[in-house]
């Protein structure tokens, strides 16, 4: 996936405003099948998987049993005991050996699928019209799935995304993808890289693994307990359970910076002469034309509103703990 086609800026307001395209497909791909994958994906998977039906998508986290996140994923049922989980890329074979070792003692095969799917995103207002004059019937809704065909292709079309506007993810096999990237190009989308995928996903708030999340923090932490049930008794739940009970140790926040400057990963945020957290994403927004970013930071300072300051390289910058979303796309 390239960083840019022609360039960021360009790219993110063509998705707010209309229709971008992202390929994708250096995403990993697990599936679960079995009279024992609900069982299995119930144990590994941070939220309750048995509220999903056939068709139905879920977010979720992989924790270890200290709680600290090993992955996020979104899962897809297709059938009562089918399941296709999409991983992050550098994850992905790391999450694939955790599948396989606790898959043991579960009626279940776990199947490494990274080679069969091909992956694109597409994104913005006008997105699902876009796609739905290409398919052979109606678009999933949110958070669903439907089994297509688009410019004549079969697909696996998914109502998510990663960048707060409406659209879909569009799973197919590698020597349809071709086919498809051209059929969405050639229907107006735009084509759009690495670089705007992340300043649209933190104007919209969502995290992104190895800065957001990682095995230092657990989903409470991140902001994720929507998607923990600790119910459900999934690894690490009693971690989470804990951190709900006591209060998390630090709080992941949105920001903006008030005036020049931008932030990045690893800048301190300082209270005074007191380092109390550590921005772990930074960019500036160009919907917002503003500086924006995301930074674990201490409890009592997390709240929409307070200020603070983050050193930029030896200089203090100005910042204000908003809340998030800091941009409401259409989705």
């Amino acid at each position: 996936m390239p960083v840019q086609y022609r360039g960021i800026r360009e790219e993110h307001l063509a998705v707010r405003a209309g229709c971008g395209v992202f390929d994708v497909s250096h995403m990993g791909e697990i599936e679960t099948e079995g009279p024992g994958a609900e069982a299995l994906l119930q144990r590994l998977l941070s939220n309750d998987v048995s509220r999903v039906e056939v068709g139905g998508a879920q977010y979720s986290c992989l924790c270890r049993e200290d709680g600290g996140v090993l992955d996020d994923l979104f899962s897809y049922r297709l059938g009562p005991e089918r399941w296709l989980t999409v991983t992050n890329a550098s994850n992905h074979d790391s999450d694939h050996a955790w599948w396989a070792e606790h898959a043991e003692g579960h009626e279940v095969a776990v199947l490494d699928t990274i080679a069969d799917w091909a992956m694109l995103a597409v994104q913005g207002p006008s997105a699902r019209g876009l796609v739905g004059g290409l398919a052979n019937g109606e678009l999933p809704k949110r958070f669903r799935t439907a089994e297509l065909e688009l410019a004549g292709s079969p697909a696996l079309v998914c109502g998510t995304g990663y960048t707060g506007e409406a659209g879909v993810e569009v799973l197919v096999h590698p020597t349809h993808v071709r086919r498809v990237w051209d059929a969405l190009l050639g229907a107006g989308a735009v084509p759009a890289g690495l670089g705007a995928r992340d300043t649209l996903r933190l104007e919209a708030g969502y995290c992104l693994y190895g800065n957001e999340l990682d095995t230092d923090h657990d989903p409470i932490e991140a902001g994720l307990g929507w998607a923990c049930r600790v119910e459900t008794g999934f690894i690490g739940s009693e971690a989470c359970a804990r951190a709900r009970e006591v209060g998390p140790r630090e709080r992941l926040v949105p920001f903006v910076i008030r005036g020049a400057g931008i932030a990045r990963r690893g800048n301190p945020v300082m209270a005074g002469e007191e380092t109390v957290g550590t921005v772990t994403s930074g960019t500036m927004s160009p919907t917002l034309g503003e500086a924006i970013g995301m930074a674990y930071v201490r409890p009592d300072l997390a709240e929409p509103g307070t200020e603070l300051e983050i050193d930029v390289r030896g200089k203090r910058r100005a910042a204000r703990v908003e809340r998030a979303p800091l941009y409401e796309g259409s989705v």
